[in-house]
């Protein structure tokens, strides 16, 4: 019986791999079960057999992975204050970009230029106070990119900005703010 479960979990699998290559243009190869040809998926770099009849094989597909900036065309390197005063509403909960307007987290006008742990009447990590840490575009992005990584033991619990495009929009528009 978990054999059986086995086989059937693989063949689902390999359908559906089968199913994503032919909607995103893959091979049309896919077989015909009543011919008795094995089904393929092909990808721009290669291609890849995909054998149905064995189900303990895996095969592992390549693909390329694109955000949405690559996607809609954003993604020249440009920092885009407009768009990362909208990303800044993730930071909205604990931050402000107003001037001696602490909320859960220090205020953020004039952040660039500043050493960490430096707003006055903001209560601070000891790792923040102690780090040294001037807040450049390119400290803060490594920041935004993992706090918890960047400054161990920093109280910021934000998971993070995976996107190096979405960082450099939230830092111009932090630097629009004060000019």
């Amino acid at each position: 019986m978990r054999m059986l479960a086995k086989k059937l979990y693989s063949g689902t699998i390999i359908a559906s791999l089968l199913f994503a290559a032919s909607a995103c243009g893959g091979s049309d190869d896919a077989g015909d079960a009543s011919s008795g040809e094995e089904p393929t998926v092909s990808s721009s770099a290669e291609e890849a057999d995909v054998p149905a009849s064995n189900a303990d094989d895996v095969t592992v597909i390549e693909a390329e992975i694109v955000t949405a900036a690559e996607v809609d065309g954003t993604n020249d390197d440009s920092a885009d204050a407009a768009k990362g005063r909208r990303l800044f509403g993730r930071c909205m909960a604990c931050h402000t970009v107003q001037e001696d307007r602490n909320l859960s987290g220090p205020s953020l006008y004039g952040i660039i230029g500043r050493t960490a742990g430096s707003v006055e009447g903001f209560r601070y990590s000891d790792a923040n106070k102690e780090s040294g840490v001037v807040w450049t575009e390119e400290t803060m992005s490594a920041f935004l990119e993992n706090p918890q990584n960047f400054m161990p033991g920093t109280r910021m619990i934000f998971p993070g900005v995976p996107s190096e495009q979405d960082r450099r929009d939230i830092i111009a528009y932090l630097n629009s703010v004060v000019e």
